[in-house]
Parts: structure tokens; sequence; C-alpha cells
């Protein structure tokens, strides 16, 4: 739309905002602060103003924001609520002969079959919610900063919209940085499980000293891929941001990222690290509450239980503590979910704030007072000659 123009690719020029162009040099005492219309100054952001802007976000676009995250990650414990009774009702004759075995039956493939197959259909239906409603908040947390930014009014239809329309390429982008991360791991597993083999096949009764190579191998390995996959993922920590500013797609925006993050790859990765720690903080405490609450019930219903219960029997006496620490997990992930996302979207503004001189260009979008200019070379002094 035309007043988020300004938001795409490319640079402007200018002076920064509270910058010596528009107050002055030192001494003068003619500097203005930067504007700020919305949850944050339109300058270069210091870990305060980050931390504060997402804090400032989610008080005042709670109801878009958590509304968002309730909804979708509500009706996905419904999806998969739904999906678990169709298959538990589809396999339950299979489950009970199988629990019912005794010592040293084996089980049938007429009742193991049936089970891998419903077990594998939930796990992909899982994976198919998940990517969906993680797309979906990673599109509409940008879509609500860039009002927030502004200091403009957005509803909550307008945030289903924006997030539904780059659904697809978000989740494009999340899938590629997982594989670029992924790639090397994999590869370093592969060897080392490789190495493992060929240690065990030439051992000739030295296993103590195989396993201490083995272990040691595991290490290194572990030791390498680690920094890399956390210097990739930083690398292209903003993609879904800039599918979401900008419109672009998959590629483009890994590259983009890639772009805005070079030259300060270890103050993006501490502050990101540093939202990470303090999310899951969070909502570990938030947890907490709804998983003591929920071993009373539990306690009470495992009680009533006989000697030789069904597994219909047991899911139904712990249910009271699965709804519990469902409930909790799902009020725990929402606020985990939400604040990285928020800091991961303010530092992409950060960037192009300073490397593309963004500020004017938001501020004009915003309708924020233009700076005062500069004063004349000999204001409050003696002239020039």
């Amino acid at each position: 739309m035309a007043q988020d123009a300004g938001w795409g690719g490319g640079a402007y020029g200018g002076a920064p905002y509270g910058g010596s162009p528009y107050g002055g040099p030192p001494g003068w005492g003619g500097w203005v602060p930067p504007p700020k219309p919305g949850v944050i100054p339109l300058a270069p952001l210091k870990l305060g103003d980050v931390l504060n802007g997402a804090f400032s976000t989610m008080g005042r676009y709670w109801k878009q924001l958590f509304g968002m995250a309730g909804a979708l990650y509500g009706g996905a414990a419904l999806v998969m609520a739904a999906a678990v009774a169709v298959a538990y009702s589809a396999v339950a004759h299979h489950m009970t002969e199988l629990t019912s075995l005794g010592y040293g039956e084996d089980p049938t493939s007429t009742d193991v079959v049936p089970l891998v197959i419903a077990g594998g259909v939930l796990v992909l239906l899982g994976i198919v919610v998940m990517s969906v409603v993680s797309g979906l908040m990673y599109a509409a947390v940008p879509a609500v900063l860039q009002e927030a930014v502004l200091g403009r009014p957005v509803a909550f239809g307008t945030v289903w919209r924006r997030a539904w329309a780059r659904v697809t390429p978000v989740i494009g982008a999340l899938v590629l940085t997982a594989l670029i991360v992924i790639v090397p791991m994999v590869l370093i597993l592969v060897a080392f499980i490789g190495v493992i083999i060929s240690l065990v096949a030439m051992d000739d009764g030295g296993g103590s000293a195989g396993s201490v190579t083995a272990i040691t191998l595991g290490v290194i390995g572990a030791l390498a891929t680690g920094p890399v996959a956390a210097w990739l993922w930083i690398k292209f920590c903003l993609a879904p941001a800039v599918v979401v500013f900008e419109g672009q797609r998959p590629l483009a925006a890994l590259r983009r990222s890639a772009q805005l993050v070079r030259g300060d790859w270890w103050r993006i990765f501490g502050i990101t690290l540093l939202a990470g720690l303090m999310a899951s903080t969070a909502g570990y405490f938030i947890q907490m509450p709804f998983s003591v609450l929920g071993v009373f019930p539990g306690m009470i219903g495992t009680a009533s239980l006989d000697d030789d219960p069904s597994a219909a029997a047991v899911i139904v006496a712990v249910s009271g503590y699965l709804v519990a620490a469902l409930l909790g997990q799902l009020v725990g992930q929402i606020i985990s979910t939400t604040f990285p996302q928020l800091v991961t979207g303010l530092l992409y503004v950060d960037r192009r704030i300073r490397t593309e001189n963004l500020g004017p260009v938001l501020a004009e979008a915003a309708g924020a007072p233009a700076p005062p200019p500069p004063p004349p070379p000999h204001a409050g002094g003696v002239p020039q000659e």
C-alpha cells in the first residue's frame, strides 16, 4: 500500500535523526531528539530501545498479537486433539491387543502396522500444522510492527490478511534457513556414524580405546558444527521480516538478511540470545502454576483406577493434568514465540536505519514533524569573516 512504500529496499539520503545536521555541532545546544511516533525512536537503536520497543508493542497491540497467537496455537491444539481421537478410535482394538500380551508373547504385524501408520500420519499432520502456524506467526508479528513503529492502529483482521498473504514465502524462508543450518550438522553426523562403524569393524578387542576415540570425535564434531549453525542462523534470522516488510521471495529474503546482518553479527547474536533467554524464562514460570494445578486432578483420577486399567481409562484419569499442562504450554508458547520475533523485527528496522537512513522516510510516513534545519554558521556567536 502507498503509505508503506518506504519500507522497501534501497538507500535513502540525508543524515540520521539525532545527529549534528539537525541540532548543530557540540556546544551549540541545539540538539533535537529523534521523533518517536510509535514504539521506538526513529534513530539507531540501543539495547534498551529494542527491548522497550518489544514490550511496548506487546502492551499496545496485545489484542492483535496474543489474539493471533492464541487462535493459531489453540486451533492447532484442537486439530491435533481431534486427529489423535480419530486415530485412537481407528486403532484402539490393536492397541488393546498389544497391551494385553502376556510375558514372552510376540506382537503380530496386523496389530503393529496400523499403530505405526497412525503414528506416522499424526507426525506428518503435526509437522504440517505447526509449519502453517509458525509461518503465520512469523508473518503476523512484522505485520503488527509495521504499524507499531509508525504509531498507527491496526485491526486484527488486517493483521490476519497480511499474514495470510505472506505465509507461503515466510514458510519458504524458514524452511530454507533450517535446511542451510542443518546440512553441515547432518554431514558431520553422517561422518561421525561412519567413523564409529569403522572403529567397531576394525576393533580387535580394544573396545575401550575405540569407544573413547568415537566419543572424542563426536565432541569435536559438535564443537565444529555448533558455531557454524549459530553463524548461519543469525545471518538469515531477518529473512521473515524481510519477506513481510519488503515483499521479497524466500531466496531474495535470505540474501537481503545476510546483507543487513553483515558487520553487526555479534550485536544481533547477543540481543537475539538475550531475547530468547528472557522469553524461555518467562514461559517456564508461566507454565509452573498450570503444572501444579494439574497435579491434583491427576492424583484423584489415577487413584480411582483398578488394578488392570485400559488405555482409555488411563487417558481419562489423567485428562485433568493433561488439560492444565496443555493450557500452560499454550500460554508459555505464546510468550516465548511473540517476544523474540518482536525483537528480531526491531533489529531489522534498526539495521535499515543504520545502513540505509530509513528514519526520515519512516518519520514522513508517520506524519512526524521534520527536525529543524541546522543553524547558520554565525548563529549565537561572532560572525565569521
